[in-house]
């Protein structure tokens, strides 16, 4: 069965913009021109996977929207707008969005940020992950191996996650870059192998775990 993704924009011509790379993708597609018609489908469609959502609409504006959608359904949002200021992402980010693409946007980025918010929702680390020995608590953020603590800086608490998440899958140096760094950090590959080399470190006798893919990245095979 085909994932239904909703959009939300005013403009008629966009929603046939990003309709074409969704249904290229293979993903089922519903429309509406503006908040209320959304929640009309929503309630109509409650199987909707992920609503993309614009700010700037008549009669019912983005935040409104959102703000009706997280009330009555567990749904990932990602915000789509013109604005590009740092306050209305926050703002967007505290009233439950999902993601934030800013328009003008790049449809093989929405495309990515659509299915990182899909895999995101769809899958969750497990309470505990163990493997042997090694033991990774993802509620208190705790890796031990041997039942001794390994002390991990944020960012390899975050590789860790998303290795396991898509555990036994072929990372490229940019798809980490891309999930755990964010998609507008402009540091280089350099950075992904920099910290796996010290996460390596620390997992000792576990550290073949994570495996070099030759030409593309890395994979985690847990």
């Amino acid at each position: 069965m085909k994932d239904k993704i909703l959009i939300v924009d005013d403009e008629k011509d966009l929603r046939l913009v990003i309709s074409d790379f969704l249904l290229n993708e293979g993903y089922e597609v519903l429309e509406a021109a503006h908040g209320g018609r959304a929640l009309e489908v929503l309630y109509d469609h409650p199987d909707v996977k992920c609503v993309i959502l614009d700010v700037m609409m008549p009669i019912m504006d983005g935040w409104s929207t959102l703000r009706e959608i997280k009330k009555a359904y567990d749904i990932p949002v990602i915000m789509l707008t013109a604005r590009n200021q740092i306050d209305d992402e926050v703002f967007g980010f505290e009233l439950g969005a999902d993601d934030y693409v800013a328009k003008p946007f790049v449809g093989a980025r929405l495309m990515a940020r659509l299915k990182s918010v899909l895999k995101k929702n769809r899958m969750t680390v497990e309470d505990i992950f163990q493997v042997e020995t090694l033991k990774y608590n993802s509620i208190s953020c705790v890796l031990s191996i041997d039942e001794k603590v390994i002390e991990l800086t944020p960012k390899e608490h975050e590789l860790m996650e998303f290795f396991i998440l898509n555990n036994n899958i072929a990372l490229s140096r940019e798809k980490i870059l891309d999930n755990v760094w964010g998609y507008d950090y402009f540091g280089d590959s350099r950075t992904v192998d920099t910290h796996i080399k010290r996460l390596r470190l620390k997992l000792g006798d576990y550290a073949s775990l994570i495996k070099t893919v030759r030409g593309l990245g890395y994979r985690f095979e847990g």
